[in-house]
Parts: structure tokens; sequence; C-alpha cells
């Protein structure tokens, strides 16, 4: 039988296919403008309607509440066994330890007895320890340093700032360091920690101080306790991360040798991170003399009391005298223990006939220092400063000269530049967060968290929100946002203007980083004298302060970003014929997204503690408020409710841009 072969069928050649379209991707920042854009649109519409305004003097049922809780307090003090055997006795081993230091070094004044360490001892200690824990430039900086604190006329509030930001110093290392030891070496503490120190380092100074009255009262006690929660977070955060990063190979080494995990950690780990534990000591005292100078709003003694008086009168002289002693004692302070931080590497550096007549030196300064103890407790002249003004009378009087020859010769470019910015800016943004209703603020808030933070940053935003509704001061909150996001805008263009001159040259960022450094020394306070010269009191000198407060961080977080683009991706740029421009705006800043987004985090929270320290120069606001419920029993709770205001403006700005961050760098 024979199979019929079927002919296979002849193939057809394939069409081409049609070209597929490709849907254009809608990019994050395409969403949010057409979020803004709706909220333009609906404001036009709905403006002026349930704006949740609230007069200056009038108070919430949230208010009331707070103020009838501060009054039960009040009242049942001395007699509640919590406050008995809890909070009286917590304040009262704070102030024996704060006594103790001012009784040491302070001045007399009234009833206060002779220091123990006049100024003649104090200046000689200073030295000798800045000596032994740096080298001998940083000692002679401490002498000079401290000379001219006295020579200011201000030895005596400077000798209190000084008792208080040690005692705080000291209370805080006490328990920063075994908790960063042990955050270094658990990763589940590490983890339960961390969101709690996220949330202090979130909250903006002025935060930290109402409710601490309501335990501890106000005074010394109180300033130090606050100082103390702002202050320990960076050493723990520090001392963690110097554990983590000592090699797991030399921890191996000592396991196998035998040693016990107390042995590892007194032999091994804290010698081998002692330098970076030393960085976080730094940062801890730069933090607490920031917090110890806002904390004269609760009467805490010192140099922080002149400058607010001097603030709250608009008297610029007594301001900037009283504020350059605190950029003296900050630079001093930072200075010695950055060269403490470097000691133990430049010890291995130097010769060993170097350090063969550095000890018996240091014995010898021992003894010197000892004797001009003795002789600043035995002597008047060496206990008490000699001369009642000094130069600081006539440093108050070169201020006051030159804010009026400013007022009267530069009050046109002043007053342009701020009217240019306040009415081009801040003025339409304000009324545009003031004048919608509330609810279509808080849903364009949550959308903008969720678009650029995902789900879990827009339930975070949402949940904000409805706290600042509750809290009753919508409106003075929104003033204080307007004022935030506007500042952080300007903060942004200058740092990523110098951000990135800087990381493209070498040469730029070893010129301008020694100045961005010794600005990030200076305590927030500061930043306000000499704007408030040059605009007044008005919410602007707060805006500008923030702005100069803030943008160091952002210049050197971007610089660092753009630093860290591979340079074979710029000889790629450069090789393709890109030109300069091209090169930073097509490379290197989409790059280095996740700095700008780090920037802008840290730029945010920079900015919103500084617009709030503005209430005392005309800011207004949630500033304002809190400011006014310290000097205004009856406004207590509404100071109380604007602190709360502003920890939630925090929260919420830190949470959508580390989620940015994070989606960003994924």
């Amino acid at each position: 039988m024979t199979v019929a072969m079927e002919k296979p069928e002849k193939t057809q050649p394939a069409e081409p296919a049609a070209p597929v379209k490709e849907a254009r991707k809608v990019s994050r920042s395409m969403v949010v403008g057409a979020i803004l854009v709706a909220w333009l649109v609906l404001f036009f519409v709905l403006r002026g309607k349930q704006t949740l305004a609230l007069a200056a003097a009038d108070l919430t049922d949230l208010h009331r509440w707070f103020n009838d809780v501060n009054d039960s307090i009040g009242a049942n003090r001395n007699s509640n066994p919590l406050f008995l055997y809890f909070f009286n006795e917590i304040r009262l081993v704070i102030d024996s330890l704060v006594t103790f230091v001012q009784e040491l070094i302070s001045q007399s004044s009234g009833d206060r007895p002779v220091p123990q360490i006049g100024w003649l001892g104090v200046v000689g200690l200073a030295g000798y320890v800045s000596w032994a824990m740096g080298n001998w430039r940083v000692a002679l900086l401490a002498v000079a340093g401290f000379t001219f604190l006295g020579l200011q006329g201000l030895w005596q509030e400077s000798m209190d700032t000084l008792a208080l930001t040690v005692s705080a110093v000291f209370v805080a290392l006490l328990f920063a360091i075994p908790l960063g030891v042990w955050a270094g070496l658990s990763d589940r503490f590490n983890r339960i920690i961390t969101p709690l120190l996220d949330f202090m380092q979130t909250m903006p100074t002025f935060v930290y101080l109402a409710p601490l009255t309501l335990f501890f009262l106000i005074g010394g006690a109180s300033a130090t306790i606050a100082t103390v929660i702002y202050a320990a977070p960076p050493a723990i955060r520090i001392t963690a991360h110097a554990i983590r990063t000592v090699p797991e190979t030399t921890v191996e080494a000592a396991d196998s040798l035998g040693a016990t995990r107390r042995q590892a950690l007194l032999k091994v780990l804290l010698p081998m991170s002692k330098r970076t534990v030393v960085m976080g000591v730094n940062q801890t005292i730069m933090a607490a003399l920031a917090m110890v100078t806002i904390a004269a709003l609760i009467d805490a003694p010192g140099l922080g009391k002149t400058v607010v008086q001097a603030l709250q009168s608009l008297d610029v002289g007594t301001a900037f005298n009283a504020g350059l002693s605190i950029v003296v004692m900050a630079i001093v302070l930072d200075r010695v223990t950055t060269a403490a931080s470097t000691r133990e590497e430049e010890a291995r550096r130097s010769k060993n006939r170097v350090l063969a007549w550095r000890r018996p030196l240091l014995g010898a300064g021992a003894a010197v220092t000892g004797v001009l103890i003795y002789m600043s407790h035995t002597y008047v002249w060496a206990a008490e400063f000699p001369g009642e003004g000094g130069i600081g009378s006539s440093i108050a009087s070169a201020a006051d000269t030159a804010t009026t020859w400013v007022q009267d010769n530069l009050s046109g470019l002043t007053n342009t530049i701020r009217d240019v910015i306040t009415n081009g800016l801040l003025n339409p943004f304000q009324s545009l967060l003031t004048d919608s209703p509330w609810w279509l603020v808080g849903a364009v808030l949550i959308a903008v968290g969720v678009v650029l933070g995902g789900l879990r940053a827009g339930l975070t935003t949402a949940v904000c929100v409805g706290l600042l509704v509750a809290t009753g001061v919508w409106s003075d909150g929104m003033t204080t946002l307007a004022s935030t996001v506007v500042a952080t805008v300007l903060v942004m263009l200058l740092g990523i203007v110098f951000g990135v001159w800087m990381g493209r040259s070498a040469l730029v960022d070893r010129m301008l980083r020694p100045s961005l450094d010794a600005a990030q020394v200076m305590p927030p306070f500061v930043y306000l004298v000499p704007f408030l010269a040059l605009f007044g009191a008005t919410r602007f000198t707060a805006i500008v302060a923030a702005i100069v407060y803030a943008a160091p961080v952002a210049m050197k977080i971007i610089a660092d970003g753009v630093r860290n683009v591979p340079a074979t991706t710029v000889e790629a740029a450069t090789s393709a014929g890109c030109n300069t421009w091209q090169i930073i705006t097509k490379v290197q800043l989409p790059m280095a997204r996740s700095a700008l987004t780090l920037a802008t985090n840290q730029g945010l929270i920079y900015v919103l503690s500084m617009v709030v320290v503005g209430g005392l120069v005309g800011a207004g606001a949630l500033g304002y408020d809190v400011v006014a419920g310290f000097s205004q029993g009856q406004l207590f709770g509404k100071g109380l409710a604007a602190g709360l205001a502003i920890v939630l403006l925090g929260v919420m700005f830190d949470r959508i841009t580390q989620a940015a961050a994070r989606r960003t760098s994924a």
C-alpha cells in the first residue's frame, strides 16, 4: 500500500508586527503637579470656607483641659505619691547637681557664695584639660576663649551656661553610652530604640520645654532634663554605629582566644571605637549648649536668658554681645572635643621622643593648674573677674551703631528683598494653606505623602493631619507650614548651587567646608540677632535665619552625593559630547537623587526648628503660641497644644521625606 504524502503547505512570510506604542511612564513629580493644580482650582472655588481659624486669645476645649491638668498638678504636686517619690526626687537630684557645679565655678552674685574655683582657676583648668585631651593649640584657644568671656562682662552668665551644659552632658552620657553599646551589640534593641531616637531628634527644641515644666517646674532642673533628652540621641546613635563598625574578624579573633563578652567589650570593642565615641560626645556637647540657651524660656540661668531678654526688647547690641559669647563657648568646646577624638591618632604618628617630654610637661602643667585653682579660691581678684563691663559694652555699642547704620542706609535694599520674597512666595502660599478648607489641605497633604513616600507615609500623614485638627491650632499650624516650606525651597536652591560647586571642585570644598562646619556649631538663637538688625522683628527674619541655619547641612549632603557619582560615568558623558550643564543636570544630579532627598529631609527639620524659634522675633504662629504659653498662665494649654502641633508637623515632614529617600535609592 502506498501512502500518499501530503505536500507541505507553503509558508507565507510573516507580516511585520505593528509597533507597540510604549505607555509613557507617569513620574511622581507629574502626579504631585496634578495634585497641586487640582488644589489651586478648588481653592478659587472654596476659598474662605471651613478654614478653622482661631483668634489669638481664643481657647478650645482641649486647651482648657490642658489648663485644668496644669492647675491640678500644681495643686497636688506635694501630696501626690507619683510626684513625691518620683518627679520631685528627680528634680531634687538634678537641681543638686546643677547647684553643685554652679557653686563650683560661678562668680558670686547676691546670696550666691564665692565660687570654689574662681575665674583664674577655671581659665587654667580649661587650658590644662584642653592640652591633655588635645594639643597646645586648642589649649591656647581655650584660654583665650574663656578670658574673652570675662572681658565681655559676661563671666557669671557664661559660667552658668557652662554649668548647665556640663551637668546635662554628664547625665546624658551616663545613660547614652551604655544604651549605645547595647544598641550596637543587639539588633533587636537597635530596632526598638531607633524609632524613639528618630522621634526625639525630629522634635524641635521648643517642644521639650512645656511638658517638662508641667512635671518639673521651671528653672535649672527642667532645663537640664530637657537638655539631656535633646542631647542624648546623638551619643546613642554614634556609639551604636561605632560598635557595629568594629571588624568582625577582630571580634572573632578575641572570641577564639577565649575572651568573655565583657572582656571583648572592654578590651576590643570600646578601645577600637573610642575615636567615634568621642565624636558622639562632641555632638552631645553641641546639642546640649544649643538647648541650654533656648531653655532660658523656662528660667534657665546663663547667656540664653540675656539673649532672650534682649530679643524681646529688640536690644540688638546686648543680644549680639551675649550671642558672641555663646559662639565663642561653642567653638572652644567643639575644638577641644574634636582634638580629643584625633589625639590617639596624632600620638601614633608622633615620635617616641615627643611623647617622652609630653608627660613631664603635663605633670608640671597639673601643678601650675593646682596653684591657679588655689589662688582663685583664696584671693578675691582671682575669684571674681575684674571689671564690670569690659569690652562687652563696646561690642554692644558697636553692634547698635552698625544696626542703626544698616537701617538708615540699607533699608531700601533689605525691605525690597523682604517684600519680594514675602509678597511673591510667602503670602500667596500662606493664603493657599490658611484660606483653603481644612479638609482640602489635609487631602492634599495625604495625597502628596502617598505619592512621594508610599502608603505607610500617607497613613502617617493622615494621622498627623487628624491630630493637627484636634489641637485647635490648625490656622497657626498652616502659617508655620507655609514659612517652613518656603524657607526649605530656598535652602534647597542654595544647597544645589553650592553643593554641586563643592562636589565638582575639591578646592571650593576645602574653602567652604570650614565655614559650613563653623556655622553648624552656632546655637539657633545666635542666628536671629544679625537678621533682627537687618530686617526688624518680622516673620521674614525667622525665615532668613532658618535658611542660613539649614543651608550648611543641605550643601554638605548634596556635595557628598555629587562627589560619589562614579568618575567613569562622568567621563563617559564627557566623551559623548555633553557640556558642563548637561553633565550636571542629566548625569550628576539624577544620580544623586537620594542625596537630594536626604538634604530635603534634613533641611525641613532644621528649618522647622528655627522657624519656631523665630516666634521670639515676630514670626508668630506656633512659635509665638509656645512662648505665650510660658509667659501667660491662661495660655499654657494653647502653648502645649502648639508644641504638639509642631511635633506633628515634624513627624509628617520626616516620615514623608525619609520614605521618599528610601524609594529613590531603591
